[in-house]
């Protein structure tokens, strides 16, 4: 009696907080009606509490709990098993409809067919009456305790605000959340309805595109069996003219043999004729190596010459090779200097860019965890929108057993909820 009482106060504080968040500004209240306000805030989060001790005993796993649900169970099974048959004699009956017999017997099957889709029609009935009115699951019971707790706190915080301040502002304001994510969720189911669409048509290409391919591949094995006759037939041309390739190949070396007979004689002739100009050529190369001794006299003279005029030529660079050293330890001296004056500037060049970088670096840091930061919001709201998701289901198998609570409580309840209004239950956060 004490969780109906309480379920009866959620659904009048539930109404009492859309009719909040309907108006632009709620209007301060008098101390009178703090008082009046709180009393109901206090029963109902005593209520609240009240059920909040009993529920977890539904949670437990007791061995009562498990042998209903056993049975509960059992007879789910047999209604499904029945349901299975009723759908195989139906599609026997479907198959026996479209066979050509008489019309006697087509019209026997009618009245079968009838009688077979009424009771599919009456058996899937009684399958969503026994999960409806299924009360132990645990998730059902969890969610009770969820929104119980939720609807405490709720209630809690409103009690503060009207004892502090005279008003209840943070119920419309969670009403207003709680319609903003109903409005979210209600989008998302939209784009996931869209993209089951947009599956199926993809499936239905991909079985056009199957269909296709098994052409292909049946056209391309009928090819590859007309080549494989063609190269047997190929195999044989060529080991025929591989035989006539033979013969030709004698005939022409036997021809060949006696060109080169006929050649050789024709290189005796030829050799004869280069060994006399070999012996002229001889004769020539004596004269050419005397005048090539006297111009190698000549020439040994020329190099002495040279030999004297490069002695010269080097005691001239070697003084100016001097001199450039000189001019070059100057240099390195100037060199060093500047390399010291460089060496500065690039400690304070690398001292200018590790500061860029770490600043970058903290840019990027400052980045990745705002980043980080909308990920994990985007995570939060997707968990709370599938758990939104979840209590709406739920919640619409037990309305009906909350409209019976609500009437069979005491009058007090009810002069409670009284000029309040309706409104859905507000979900946990």
């Amino acid at each position: 009696m004490a969780a109906v009482d309480a379920m009866s106060t959620t659904e009048s504080i539930d109404e009492a907080n859309e009719n909040v968040s309907a108006l632009p500004g709620p209007p301060a209240i008098n101390i009178q009606d703090r008082i009046h306000i709180n009393t109901v805030f206090q029963d109902s989060i005593d209520q609240l509490a009240v059920l909040g001790t009993i529920l977890p005993i539904s949670l437990e796993h007791s061995a009562k709990a498990d042998y209903v649900e056993k049975v509960v169970g059992d007879e789910i099974s047999k209604i499904v098993e029945g349901q299975r048959q009723l759908e195989s004699k139906f599609e026997k009956l479907i198959m026996e409809k479209g066979d050509g017999r008489d019309r006697k017997v087509k019209l026997g099957d009618n009245d079968d067919y009838y009688d077979v889709t009424k009771s599919i029609k009456s058996s899937t009935q009684a399958l969503g009456r026994s999960l409806k009115t299924n009360p132990l699951g645990t998730d059902i019971l969890l969610k009770m305790q969820d929104d119980r707790g939720f609807l405490q706190d709720i209630m809690e915080e409103a009690m503060a605000e009207v004892h502090e301040h005279g008003s209840f502002s943070c119920m419309a304001e969670s009403v207003k959340t709680e319609q903003k994510k109903k409005s979210d969720l209600l989008q998302i189911i939209q784009k996931e309805e869209a993209a089951r669409k947009k599956v199926k048509t993809l499936q239905k290409q991909l079985q056009e595109i199957k269909r296709d391919k098994e052409v292909q591949i049946q056209q391309r094995n009928e090819m590859i069996a007309h080549l494989k006759d063609q190269l047997q037939e190929m195999k044989a041309k060529t080991s025929m003219e591989g035989k006539y390739i033979k013969k030709e190949a004698e005939v022409r070396v036997l021809c060949t043999q006696k060109k080169c007979q006929q050649s050789e004689s024709e290189l005796k002739e030829d050799y004869q004729g280069l060994q006399s100009k070999i012996d002229d050529e001889n004769r020539t190369n004596n004269e050419i190596e005397t005048y090539l001794r006297q111009q190698h006299k000549i020439l040994e003279e020329k190099v002495e010459y040279w030999m004297e005029k490069h002695e010269k030529e080097v005691e001239a660079k070697q003084r100016d090779l001097d001199t450039l050293k000189s001019n070059r330890a100057n240099d390195l001296a100037r060199l060093q200097e500047l390399t010291q004056l460089y060496q500065q500037y690039e400690e304070v060049v690398i001292e200018d860019r590790l500061e860029k970088e770490k600043a970058k670096k903290l840019e990027e840091q400052k980045w990745k965890e705002n980043r980080a930061a909308i990920k994990i919001q985007a995570w939060w709201r997707g968990v709370m929108v599938r758990k939104r998701l979840h209590s709406k289901r739920k919640k619409r198998k037990g309305k009906g057993k909350k409209g019976k609570g609500k009437g069979k409580g005491k009058g007090k309840g009810k002069g409670r909820a009284k000029g309040i209004g309706k409104t859905r239950p507000i979900k946990r956060k």
